[in-house]
């Protein structure tokens, strides 16, 4: 099966931050919340501190056109760094203006509008904004008559 995903690393923040997602887009979790404690000991792996055991391992999301968003914790402890950046967006093609406005206003709540929606030269109601876990969002909407 082929598609189309956007993996997300967060540093402990990722079932919260899937929470906030599920509630935008609504659906379940594809396969539910895999976590740390799910790995089995490893011969020759350290043993995973307490603390990151609950931790979410995968957990996916299908959200607008059958577009999949995945993420997972990064823990420090198993040598993961995260650093966001500005070199990852994740672009919604919304079909209607009302529901580029929805999602728009959704995700950009406790974050911070970069680009407001407004329609641009190529045709589109277009804006952006990035969520208040850092994560970029563009809006495309070329609404058809």
């Amino acid at each position: 099966m082929t598609r189309t995903s956007t993996y997300l690393n967060f540093t402990r923040s990722t079932e919260e931050a899937f929470n906030f997602y599920k509630s935008v887009f609504g659906g379940e979790f594809i396969d539910g919340i895999h976590r740390f404690s799910d790995v089995p000991a490893q011969d020759g792996m350290p043993q995973m501190p307490a603390e990151d055991a609950n931790l979410v391992l995968h957990v996916e999301l299908a959200i607008t056109g059958g577009h999949v968003l995945m993420g997972t914790d990064a823990p420090e402890s198993m040598g993961s760094q995260v650093n966001f950046g500005n070199n990852v967006y994740i672009n919604l093609e919304p079909d209607t203006r009302k529901e580029t406005k929805a999602l728009f206003d959704a995700l950009s709540e406790g974050g911070k509008v970069t680009a407001d929606l407004q329609d641009m030269f190529w045709g589109a109601y277009y804006g952006s904004c990035l969520d208040k876990f850092g994560v970029q969002w563009m809006f495309n909407c070329v609404e058809s008559a």
